[in-house]
């Protein structure tokens, strides 16, 4: 078992990770009936994804000998409405280390690989754009 999920009440959950005991609260959107005090279920959907893709690029950094350290995303994340679901993910990477053009390619190529890029439904557009410095 990965987790275990408590309703709290008042669209809230509580989520404990298993494994590390950490505890990530969640309540549902200002937009969606709820108080909008925590990540929702689905900004929890579309960060994941920007953590993924820093995870598997940093693996790919480490054996190119590059640090990634303090490089930083902008998430941000669409909703449609009918049916309610996220219809689009973008995501800025901010990449404060300099590289040369080719570990640029892997290490963009790495981070679409990650598995929640590939598990996300193909009809969420995932905008991803990388400022490298």
């Amino acid at each position: 078992m990965t987790s275990e999920v408590t309703y709290l009440g008042d669209l809230r959950t509580s989520s404990v990770h298993n494994n590390s005991g950490d505890t990530v609260i969640s309540d549902a959107p200002l937009d969606n009936n709820g108080k909008g005090e925590a990540f929702s279920p689905t900004d929890a959907v579309a960060n994941a994804l920007a953590t993924c893709m820093f995870t598997i690029m940093g693996i790919k950094a480490a054996q190119l000998g590059i640090d990634l350290a303090n490089s930083t995303a902008d998430v941000t994340k669409h909703m449609q409405s009918d049916p309610r679901m996220i219809s689009k993910i973008e995501i800025v990477f901010h990449m404060k280390t300099v590289v040369d053009e080719k570990s640029k390619q892997i290490l963009e190529r790495a981070a679409k690989t990650c598995p929640v890029y590939l598990s996300l439904h193909s009809d969420i557009e995932k905008a991803v754009t990388f400022n490298w410095q």
